[in-house]
């Protein structure tokens, strides 16, 4: 159990990964995600989620330069987007993140989506990427069970990570399971699913038991679902009340019911059904 910002998860590979991050999903790419990344910075936050797809690489590397903080004390995950899967052109899509982002490495890429046809090829890339040293570990994202076991069948290096939208109203207990199972941590996109649970009873309940935001409670029941999570906010003081979660603890009870909100409902596409 993670007890502040700086606090590490072990991935399977014996990398250390920070339990708690920033989101930037499509946050506007100059002044916008530059002031966001450095204020979770400034905050203590360590790690960093972006993507190619958010088109927002450039400002994310550039507040990383301009907060000071030692290279070496942040943690950076970057992903590769569908129109760039395949082997070759995963090798060069990772190159002009890199480049965007201007950096020597990345701690984490991952595999956007399961491209059917193309994500086992994409794999080989990230392996070679890996075993080249340029990123510190590798991982997936949108995967279900089947694509993990497909992935797992022929792989050289397994993937130490697989992030998925999860929320109280979209628990994966079965895929959970599957990634205890295979040592593959799980960490939570879009975990506050838009806000659309902050009037939750049983949430709203638990909150003003705590004297917390609802926001802070269901980030509190990712941690303590040994569930990495990544909330995005462009707003200081968001960014603040989101990490002001370790000086309470949920019970297990809480937990439970918490977890009983489960509508297996996605604000995003199933991964079964997008089209790449």
């Amino acid at each position: 159990m993670i007890n502040n910002l700086q606090d590490t998860i072990t991935l399977d590979n014996g990398v250390k990964m920070p339990g708690f991050g920033l989101g930037v999903y499509k946050v506007e790419d100059g002044n916008v995600v530059i002031n966001s990344v450095k204020a979770a910075i400034k905050h203590g936050y360590r790690s960093i989620d972006t993507a190619s797809f958010y088109d927002n690489e450039i400002g994310v590397g550039q507040a990383i330069r301009e907060t000071g903080v030692p290279r070496e004390d942040l943690f950076i995950t970057s992903k590769v987007w569908n129109d760039d899967q395949g082997y070759e052109r995963t090798l060069k899509a990772f190159e002009t993140s890199l480049e965007k982002l201007n950096l020597e490495y990345l701690d984490l890429y991952l595999i956007h989506w399961p491209v059917k046809g193309l994500y086992k090829e994409t794999w080989k890339a990230m392996e070679k990427l890996y075993e080249d040293g340029k990123v510190r570990a590798i991982g997936v994202s949108n995967f279900h069970v089947q694509h993990l076991e497909d992935l797992l069948s022929d792989c050289k290096v397994k993937p130490v990570i697989n992030q998925v939208e999860y929320h109280p109203h979209l628990t994966q207990t079965e895929l959970h399971e599957f990634c205890k199972k295979e040592n593959i941590q799980l960490e939570a996109w879009s975990p506050l699913k838009k806000g659309r649970m902050f009037d939750e009873p049983a949430i709203v309940d638990i909150a003003e038991k705590y004297d917390k935001s609802p926001a802070q409670v269901i980030l509190r029941w990712d941690l303590q679902n040994h569930v990495i999570t990544i909330p995005k906010s462009v707003t200081e003081h968001r960014i603040i009340e989101n990490a002001d979660i370790f000086d309470f603890s949920l019970t297990e009870e809480e937990i439970d019911r918490i977890s009983g909100l489960n509508k297996n409902e996605r604000t995003g596409t199933n991964p079964d059904s997008f089209d790449a």
